[in-house]
């Protein structure tokens, strides 16, 4: 009689780590440009973890293009922790990769635990959550919601939180949110998260596109836009007041920096801004400077919303305990994945913080309405002041694209991240041989 392959309790196990350097040419029509980023080529390091049996598990990390291939060349520096592992099924699994990735002594001196290296280990870790989920079959906001308190609180790496945040007060916080999570994910699968846009917003559009933009913004439903600020001063209140003139004073208008200004700075453009009404400035000095975020809340009327280059838990915990932001901005392929985020939605929970995630780019959007739609259902249990970034493009390259409806996000039904590209975009636009890229090379030749 023939023995089976493998034992019937046998765990899939991975075998294969592919990478690939992902690039999408959006500085032709300047889709993302911004005060500090001109000429954005939306980028993925792109991650697949092959297994013998069952599902394969896809992440990334976001880039906006020179520098895809560094990070790309960091996550196959992971490898050795990854072959030959039983794929990740469960919350222990998943925290104990998470630990061996952020806790290798030499990678993490690279860091430690931000930049490059910590960035590449997310876009290991929530490639290993889209496996587990997928295995599961289910949604990772669902996957997640469904842990018990403790599992999820096994999740966090606490080192270095606990001055701000316990693991007992995390527990607390899950168990009295844990009664009402059916109701809520009822209501999720109902209604959507609420969603603003960022389309109206690059600098990059003239005053024509950007009227147009806002208004339709309006006529879709969005009860927010944001707009890019941080170049010219007469332009910025020009902008904003086209904006405010189109959508008028009942809706949300966000600005947004991107930590172009030194703190006394902010302080004087955010004076001449404040009339029309702002509902944040985001990133209004470096991403690393709590003190300045602290001086800009405390010198002027416009909430304080930063986090999207938030390195790491430490920072949004210094964040939090400065009273330096109205708002936190988690980004699902900075920090080092599903677990650090984890970490930072309880803190937040911790402080009575709303979480507003950033999102846009190539997949980013895809990913973090999990985390959020997580924190509704499991950690925070309110949508108050929740909103999640939309930037309408580059989602036809998934297999499953967000949806938006009437200005909010549908709740994902397919198993997994969401993370999975088409292996018809992953050949056209790698980089830097894909016939994206060889096509532009062969248009400048000529």
């Amino acid at each position: 009689m023939a023995h089976p392959a493998h034992p019937p309790d046998a765990r899939p196990t991975v075998t294969a780590v592919e990478v690939h350097d992902v690039r999408f040419p959006t500085s032709d029509h300047l889709d993302g440009s911004d005060a500090m980023n001109p000429d954005p080529d939306y980028s993925a390091a792109y991650v697949v973890l092959r297994t013998d049996r069952g599902p394969d598990g896809h992440g990334f990390a976001f880039t906006i293009g020179r520098g895809n291939d560094v990070t790309a060349a960091a996550i196959g520096a992971l490898r050795p922790y990854l072959l030959g592992r039983p794929a990740p099924r469960t919350a222990a699994d998943l925290a104990a990769l998470h630990r061996d990735l952020t806790h290798d002594s030499q990678l993490r001196w690279l860091g430690p635990e931000k930049g490059v290296v910590h960035m590449a280990a997310g876009a290991v870790v929530n490639a290993a959550w889209d496996l587990a989920a997928t295995a599961a079959g289910l949604p990772v906001w669902e996957f997640l919601s469904r842990m018990s308190p403790e599992e999820l609180v096994s999740l966090v790496d606490f080192r270095h939180l606990t001055d701000a945040l316990t693991p007992d007060e995390a527990l607390a916080l899950l168990r009295a949110a844990e009664p009402g999570r059916a109701a809520r994910a009822a209501r999720l699968r109902a209604e959507g998260y609420p969603a603003y846009t960022t389309s109206p917003g690059w600098l990059g559009h003239d005053d024509a596109t950007l009227v147009r933009l806002a208004r339709q913004a309006v006529a879709d439903g969005f009860g927010q836009i944001k707009l890019k600020v941080g170049a010219d001063p007469g332009d910025d209140v020009r902008r904003l007041a086209l904006a405010r003139a189109a959508v008028g004073p009942g809706l949300r208008i966000a600005l947004d920096a991107n930590q172009r200004w030194d703190v006394p700075e902010a302080l004087r453009r955010l004076a001449e801004l404040a009339p029309y009404d702002p509902y944040w400035i985001e990133e209004p000095t470096s991403p690393d400077d709590v003190l300045g975020h602290a001086a800009v809340r405390a010198g002027q009327p416009v909430p304080v919303a930063t986090g999207e280059h938030g390195a790491n838990r430490v920072l949004f915990k210094q964040l939090l305990q400065a009273g330096a932001v109205d708002f936190v901005q988690i980004d699902a392929a900075r920090v080092a994945g599903v677990n650090d985020n984890v970490a930072v939605l309880l803190l937040a929970a911790k402080y009575g913080v709303p979480v507003c995630p950033h999102a846009g780019g190539v997949g980013l959007c895809e990913l973090v309405q999990h985390l959020a739609m997580f924190d509704y259902v499991a950690v925070s249990g309110t949508l108050e002041n929740r909103v999640v970034e939309y930037v309408d493009h580059l989602h036809e390259h998934f297999t499953h694209p967000v949806a938006v409806r009437a200005g909010r996000y549908a709740a994902p039904t397919a198993p997994g991240f969401s993370a999975r590209m088409r292996p018809e975009s992953l050949a056209a636009h790698r980089y830097p041989d894909g016939p994206v890229w060889q096509d532009r090379k062969d248009t400048r030749r000529a």
